[in-house]
């Protein structure tokens, strides 16, 4: 299987390399529904206002999601962190990007605020005071078939939350599907892992992990998916095992939420996964065991559909990507339709037999 677009692919000198995702941001009109759902999710909140709650897992992170007050929910952007000042100053020279500005956030730093091809901002963010870390469980111990390590003890997972250890990735749907991966690899250096392609060797979904050299890293930070308008998939929050992953379903079920897909394990990047819908229909997810790959590993090229998504546990339901039909969505639909090279309605037809 070959890929017949020139992206994604690596860019042989980006602008700079991103080190870490640092945060989301969504808009959302109630406050303190979000922060019920993250809760019981089991983010932490930081601090909580008329304007904007900030929450964080229990890493060395001051804060990974933003709640904005807004008249509608969306899904605004993200925070990418970088290693250099020297970074922000490039990064600044890029179309329609801020200069260097002050942090307002907890722990400070400078930001460079851009918006990616697809209309979602970006926050490139360096020079963050550190943070503490927050204490956790430790992972239960396993006895396996060849080695026994708890004797004479029991498994008792204790009966709350899942503690979020940290963001781990988000997914976008895209439209304008090669341009805005060429920005991500040209100006944050992102790297493919792994590329799901469509039966004429386009893609349809692609893993990009950091480029952290010879330090492992998430087989994806940031994954984009062709779709018909730019949109948010759903993030990614690692916890500490599986049975964190399986209490988690337990709490989330007891409490009332919606659940989305799960319990399975992924095939690209591995992870146990569970996802849940908040209020407003965007879906979380918790994982543990994820991949993690050094950057000289090549970028794999896989056949998409349904089945592919995991090893064991359900097949992904349609409802998963099911897109939402908005006035707004068709208006976007038509227009991408007309503007964008790699959207046509033969490649729409595909998807939707392989999803919808």
């Amino acid at each position: 299987m070959k890929l017949t677009t020139p992206q994604p692919a690596r860019h042989p000198k980006p602008t700079t390399k991103a080190s870490a995702l640092a945060y989301l941001i969504f808009d959302r009109p109630d406050l303190a529904k979000a922060e019920h759902f993250l809760n019981d999710f089991g983010l932490q909140t930081v601090s909580r206002g008329e304007a904007l709650v900030l929450l964080r897992g229990t890493g060395a992170s001051h804060f990974c999601y933003v709640v904005r007050k807004a008249p509608k929910s969306r899904f605004v952007g993200f925070g990418l962190q970088v290693d250099n000042r020297a970074d922000l100053d490039a990064l600044s020279k890029l179309p329609g990007a801020s200069g260097v500005e002050r942090s307002l956030l907890p722990g400070g730093g400078d930001v460079v605020r851009l918006t990616d091809p697809s209309g979602f901002r970006v926050d490139a963010i360096w020079g963050q005071a550190p943070a503490g870390t927050l204490a956790h469980r430790a992972p239960l111990a396993f006895n396996s078939i060849d080695t026994a390590v708890r004797i004479n003890g029991t498994q008792r997972p204790p009966e709350h939350a899942p503690e979020i250890i940290r963001l781990g990735h988000v997914v976008l749907e895209l439209a304008d599907y090669q341009r805005t991966c060429a920005w991500y690899t040209q100006h944050f250096g992102f790297i493919p892992s792994d590329v799901q392609v469509l039966p004429d060797g386009s893609p349809a979904v692609a893993f990009m992990r950091l480029d952290l050299g010879d330090n492992p890293s998430d087989h994806h930070t940031l994954a984009l998916a062709q779709g018909f308008a730019a949109a948010y998939s759903h993030s990614a929050y690692e916890v500490v095992d599986a049975d964190a992953v399986g209490m988690g379903q337990r709490i989330l079920r007891d409490k009332g939420w919606t659940h989305a897909w799960g319990i399975g394990r992924h095939i690209l990047g591995s992870q146990i996964f569970d996802y849940w819908q908040d209020p407003w229909g965007d879906k979380h997810e918790h994982y543990c065991d994820g991949d993690l790959f050094t950057a000289g590993v090549p970028a794999g090229v896989h056949t998409v559909s349904r089945e592919a998504m995991a090893q064991w546990g359900p097949t992904m339901p349609r409802s998963f990507t099911k897109p939402r039909f908005t006035l707004a969505s068709i208006v976007a639909l038509l227009r991408n339709l007309r503007s964008s090279p790699d959207l046509t309605l033969s490649k729409l037809r595909t998807l939707a037999k392989l999803f919808a």
